[in-house]
């Protein structure tokens, strides 16, 4: 898709950063390019989409997630997720978490994905713990690699440019495989749903899109606050994430390390005839725990954030951002008649 950053390029890239930046230590080029397995992708697909109900239930007659549904073209959030995946990582790095009492929507996926890659959770106990079992399984299958996580309840409109935007952030992990690389979206409106990122003021002199070391996150901020992120020219997050299996363990031990020794369990009996027995055991004694909250909020230091724009990403966790993103960009499902779902705003 395009031309990898090399390690060279980051070598030279830090050692023009003014004194007193934090420094990178950087692998050497023979190490770099005796390190590149292919690229791997978490499909996070275990929500329960409680927040777009009301719309979903009158698609699909059903309680299905939002995930399983099929709001553009035929074709459910899943499934647009996982084609955007394939233009940069294969259909057998593809591993999908999804939860156990969703299988009437998930079940052909048992066949569709490679042994091995499908994460099926007990019950839906937030995103750190799906994050958690998927990279242990992903840890399990191919050891340590890098790894996109991509939530299944996007929408993008440019596939392929987003999809580079990954790209890029795989180029960087290659380079600093002990930082986890977020894709930040150019903020267009003071959106008080989204968590953001605060960028630093200076972007890494790198090639490609701009990089920024990252300084702090907010949460669902005030209307107040919101306005004023974006002036800063903060990023909305989107809650796709680029990094190695152990940079991201090593970022959840660092937060969180007794979610890794509730799961340990469950990591020694990965592959077994016991795994499905041990993980009911596991995720019995499990709060739900949101990954950015508790692990992302906690380890600026350890990430960076790109900078995307023009790709026509949202994030559907309402109707109402459904009917807009329909409506801005023209398109028109067939269950949607030519004056909407009013009661779903």
């Amino acid at each position: 898709m395009r031309e990898s950053v090399t390690s060279e390029m980051l070598h030279m890239a830090w050692a023009s950063l003014p004194t007193g930046r934090a420094q990178l230590l950087l692998p050497s080029c023979d190490a770099m390019s005796a390190n590149r397995p292919d690229p791997w992708a978490i499909i996070l697909a275990g929500g329960d989409g409680l927040r777009l109900r009301s719309l979903t239930q009158k698609i699909a007659g059903d309680l299905r997630p939002k995930q399983f549904c099929a709001l553009v073209d035929g074709e459910t959030m899943f499934d647009c997720t996982r084609r955007r995946a394939g233009l940069l990582i294969r259909p057998d790095r593809q591993v999908a978490v999804v939860t156990q009492e969703h299988r009437e929507y998930f079940g052909p996926l048992s066949s569709d994905l490679a042994p091995g890659c499908l994460v099926v959770q007990p019950s839906n106990q937030g995103t750190l713990a799906g994050i958690v079992y998927s990279l242990m399984r992903i840890e399990h299958l191919a050891g340590d690699v890098p790894i996109a996580i991509l939530p299944s309840d996007h929408d993008v409109i440019d596939d392929r440019a987003f999809m580079t935007y990954v790209e890029s952030a795989v180029d960087l992990v290659r380079a600093l495989p002990d930082r986890v690389v977020l894709l930040g979206i150019e903020a267009e409106t003071p959106e008080t749903e989204y968590g953001w990122v605060e960028p630093s003021r200076l972007p890494l002199p790198v090639d490609g899109p701009p990089v920024f070391p990252v300084r702090r996150f907010w949460e669902k901020p005030s209307p107040t606050l919101a306005r004023l992120l974006l002036e800063r020219r903060c990023l909305w997050n989107s809650f796709v994430m680029v990094g190695w299996t152990s940079a991201f363990m090593d970022c959840i031990n660092a937060t969180v390390p007794e979610a890794l020794v509730t799961f340990s369990p469950l990591r020694r009996a990965l592959g077994t005839p016991d795994e499905e027995a041990v993980a009911s055991l596991v995720y019995a004694n499990l709060a739900p725990l949101s990954f950015s909250a508790r692990v992302l909020v906690r380890v600026p230091d350890r990430l960076l954030a790109v900078r995307v724009k023009d790709v026509g990403w949202s994030d559907w966790g309402h109707p109402a951002r459904v009917m807009a993103a329909l409506r801005r960009t023209g398109r028109q499902p067939t269950w949607l008649e030519p004056d909407g779902l009013a009661s779903t705003a």
